[in-house]
């Protein structure tokens, strides 16, 4: 990257930092604020970047930010769609297929979630990918938002990572298998024909998976909408929850959030959670 677009990268950035309300973003706003808008330090958190770097970033500075980098700010900054977009092209790198992990997250979606605290929750594309997580959600399953291509969707890992399953009870896996590819072929559907990030999404799965390619040949259809999960933690033990979700209008994003189920100890448990929070976690596949 050359100076100029370097400094232009950083004037963007600034810019868009000292427009947002601490409270716009689930922060508390405090009472002596010499600056308008976030904070470098907040910005910086809110984006999982060290304070010095994103410090480097505005002054026009450092390394080329990467493509998750560049999401993960974008997302903190509240950017719209257009502002995504031209935050990629000042850092010199090209735009993010529209249903990958660098996906431009649902305004009105991450709204909700930044107001959601006490359950988990969290932002996916319809092939599964995970956008970004609350903190109870990352303290219950990981984090799942930084997988790089095609292995950022949940359902890749699902039937290419055999690692990914052991959140669920061993009884509880075949049903799950068959939800997501049912769920899968729902928005395949939806999509364009010949939409080229789902067939290389669906190609990819039906070759590494014998197991998905039987399933997929069953013609089962069925968006998931309300479920019940039951979530094995290695740490609080096994959360009986139901799994709800509010979809985007074109359905290509839906808000996800994990509700106790009544009669159950799971709603204890979630609140010790929070204060266990990521202290012990899965082991992510490959990791």
């Amino acid at each position: 990257m050359s100076t100029t677009r370097y400094a232009e990268l950083g004037d963007f950035l600034r810019s868009r930092r000292e427009r947002i309300r601490p409270e716009d973003v689930g922060l508390v706003p405090g009472p002596r604020r010499r600056v308008p808008g976030l904070r470098r330090g907040e910005v910086a958190v809110l984006a999982g970047a060290s304070v010095e770097y994103y410090t480097e970033l505005e002054r026009g500075a450092g390394s080329q930010p990467s493509d998750q980098m560049l999401a993960a700010l974008a997302r903190a900054l509240r950017l719209s769609h257009d502002e995504r977009d031209h935050l990629y092209r000042l850092a010199n790198r090209p735009l993010p297929d529209q249903g990958g992990t660098a996906s431009h997250v649902h305004p009105a979606l991450l709204d909700l979630l930044t107001r959601i605290d006490r359950t988990p929750a969290m932002v996916c594309t319809d092939l599964h990918a995970v956008l970004v997580q609350n903190p109870l959600c990352v303290a219950m399953l990981g984090d799942l938002s930084t997988r790089p291509g095609r292995a950022g969707s949940f359902i890749h890992r699902w039937f290419a990572e055999p690692a990914a399953r052991q959140v669920y009870p061993p009884e509880d896996l075949a049903a799950q298998s068959r939800s997501f590819v049912a769920d899968l072929r729902a928005a395949v559907g939806r999509r364009s024909p010949g939409d080229a990030e789902a067939a290389r999404l669906l190609a990819e799965l039906r070759q590494l998976s014998p197991e998905f390619e039987a399933m997929w040949a069953e013609q089962d259809v069925e968006v998931r909408r309300d479920e019940r999960k039951r979530i094995v933690h290695p740490t609080v033990g096994m959360l009986d929850l139901h799994c709800l979700s509010l979809f985007s209008e074109d359905g290509r994003q839906r808000l996800l959030w994990f509700a106790p189920r009544a009669g159950t100890d799971t709603a204890e448990k979630l609140a010790l959670l929070t204060v266990v929070g990521t202290q012990a976690m899965y082991t992510e596949p490959g990791r």
